[in-house]
């Protein structure tokens, strides 16, 4: 196991690596210019002045008039010292930003996913232990209805309708989970449980389908045939074989808790790392832009790195060779 893991952290040099040049480049073919921007947004402050900021002074003052492989090793440099660098427009430091929004996405994302597991496997199980039943097709139809009903629309109509109705729209100030831990959570149960309604339903699916195959197996049978009570066949023999895809759709939505929903945070005024980087988008903030996408690319790579181990206590079968 311990040489598997080194095997893997070692792998994920040369793929940082090539990220970090994929990010590097890819942003600055985005279409829109930086520089074209902050200077008709400068020159339209400072018309009154009759003082013009041409392009090439703008792009000196803010380093991007040298060689773009100069701008990658600068860049490069600062992430070894443990700093993103600042943001164009606003001059802050990217990595004091990333620590104030960062925590507000992952509540988000996480409360999200915890609400979809804890929703989608109970009722995954129960469809396939009573195949055919109203309970099953119950479950069924809530899961397609989850994955089809778009979360921007929910939490549009969420937010439209009981203002109408009641008079009452939820919180859209955004309060500190160290202010006010009931109004913080109170704040984001709506748009966590928006968030987790599609993660819930493509799980609710997958255990579905994986408990069934299982439940068709030879040693399932010798297990019905032994007397086994169906609690234990389902919770402590078919469940743990049928985790490992659905552990795998878990590990592939986790990057949901680091980035948390653009536009949900959008909708409910949440200031997560998910507005941050829409807000950079827009303005074509490199810096921003190539230090968030960084993030969550090695946040992907840990859980998938988290996910392969977590295999080998699912399934003894297992082995890291």
């Amino acid at each position: 196991m311990g040489r598997y893991l080194l095997r893997r952290l070692i792998a994920l040099v040369p793929t940082l690596f090539l990220i970090t040049l994929i990010i590097f480049m890819l942003v600055r073919f985005i279409p829109g210019n930086i520089v074209d921007l902050m200077a008709a947004d400068m020159n339209s402050l400072s018309s009154a002045s009759n003082h013009t900021i041409t392009a090439a002074s703008l792009r000196h003052m803010l380093g991007l008039d040298v060689p773009i492989q100069v701008q990658y090793l600068h860049w490069i440099n600062n992430i070894l010292h443990g700093n993103f660098g600042k943001s164009l427009w606003s001059g802050q430091n990217i990595s004091q930003d990333i620590i104030h929004q960062l925590p507000v996405s992952l509540e988000l994302g996480t409360m999200a996913l915890i609400l979809a597991v804890i929703f989608a496997l109970p009722v995954g199980i129960y469809s396939a232990a009573h195949q055919e039943t109203w309970g099953d097709y119950s479950g069924r139809t809530i899961s397609i209805l989850a994955i089809s009903v778009p979360a921007f629309w929910i939490g549009a109509m969420v937010i439209v309708y009981p203002s109408i109705w009641w008079n009452w729209t939820p919180p859209l100030e955004y309060i500190p989970l160290g202010q006010n831990i009931y109004g913080n959570l109170f704040q984001f149960i709506i748009p966590a449980t928006i968030l987790g309604m599609g993660l819930a339903g493509s799980t609710m699916r997958l255990t579905r389908t994986m408990m069934l195959e299982t439940l068709r197996q030879d040693y399932i049978r010798t297990a019905w045939a032994k007397g086994l009570s169906a609690n234990s066949i389902v919770w402590r023999h078919a469940l743990r074989n049928a985790l490992m895809p659905i552990v795998t759709n878990i590990g592939n939505q986790l990057p949901i808790v680091i980035g948390g929903s653009v536009i949900l945070e959008q909708i409910f005024d949440l200031p997560g790392i998910g507005r941050y980087m829409l807000t950079a988008l827009n303005q074509r903030d490199y810096p921003v832009i190539s230090a968030v996408t960084l993030i969550m690319a090695a946040f992907i790579l840990i859980v998938n790195v988290f996910v392969d181990i977590l295999y080998g206590y699912l399934d003894p079968r297992v082995k890291y060779d």
